[in-house]
């Protein structure tokens, strides 16, 4: 299974297809606060993991109730709430997939594949349990559990193997060590630019405002670009920098995402001055 997904990341044949779509998804998915209530800025997080529980929930549940006697109305309101929850996860599951690195995007056009089979099956597990058909609606649900099961071990493989939107900077807290650390003389630093420094190895980026400085972690959490490099703007009346690989914004008062690709937050490090040195530290 390893030696088949690593074949599945370096299918380039995938790519004229992924592609295309890539530049559907974009086209239709064209309003920023669309795409920014897709990824889960409004709650810090990825939406897809989110709304794929009720789907997944549903099916798993109706399997379980058809291997019962006298629960076919159970286990077909079942399979119709997973096959109408499935719609809006898909979306905000293309809207994610789209954002993604080229050996990402192949396994997720697999994923997304065979999450399109399942649900189609599901599909016509409902319609012909509608049609008082129980017998091929049963089989038809079991084929979608066992499409619908490969679609997520490959999303598993894409979040867990190829960091498909997981935070990609929080790993870098775990390499700054206790304590508070010196990180730039205060009359030193100017007023509103961003400025790189390092945290026992650790690149973080500074911006003053005023007395208050903010010290946030320097890569993206979306795919680690470098944030240092990126614009300071102002949205919705906050400072904000702009990620310079994919568009991710995020506020320089409190780290909150304002703009996906990204779905999380990103890390801010406590801060002190001491002596006129400013100091950051483990949250």
């Amino acid at each position: 299974m390893r030696a088949l997904l690593t074949k599945l990341e370096q299918a380039s044949a995938l790519d004229q297809a992924g592609d295309r779509l890539q530049r559907t998804v974009q086209a239709t998915l064209r309003p920023q606060r669309v795409r920014d209530l897709l990824h889960g800025v409004f709650i810090g997080h990825p939406l897809h993991p989110a709304l794929v529980q009720v789907p997944v929930g549903s099916w798993i549940s109706a399997a379980v109730l058809d291997l019962m006697p006298g629960q076919r109305r159970a286990a077909t309101a079942l399979v119709g709430l997973g096959t109408v929850s499935a719609l809006p996860a898909a979306i905000a599951g293309l809207n994610d997939w789209a954002a993604l690195s080229r050996e990402q995007r192949r396994v997720g056009l697999v994923h997304a594949a065979a999450n399109a089979v399942g649900l189609t099956l599901y599909a016509g597990s409902l319609a012909a349990r509608l049609r008082g058909r129980h017998g091929t609606g049963r089989a038809l649900a079991y084929l979608g559990l066992g499409a619908a099961s490969a679609g997520a071990y490959l999303g598993g493989h894409l979040a867990y193997k190829q960091g498909a939107q997981v935070n990609q900077s929080i790993s870098e807290l775990h390499r700054i060590g206790e304590g508070w650390h010196p990180l730039a003389d205060m009359a030193n630093l100017p007023q509103r630019k961003l400025v790189t420094r390092e945290v026992d190895d650790v690149s973080v980026i500074l911006y003053r405002h005023g007395d208050e400085v903010t010290v946030m972690l320097e890569r993206c959490p979306h795919q680690s670009g470098p944030l240092g490099e990126g614009e300071v703007t102002e949205i919705d009346g906050h400072a904000c920098v702009v990620c310079p690989w994919h568009g991710s914004a995020f506020r320089l008062n409190g780290g909150e995402v304002m703009h996906g690709p990204s779905g999380n937050d990103q890390q801010i490090l406590p801060t002190r001055v001491v002596d006129g040195v400013l100091e950051a530290r483990l949250p």
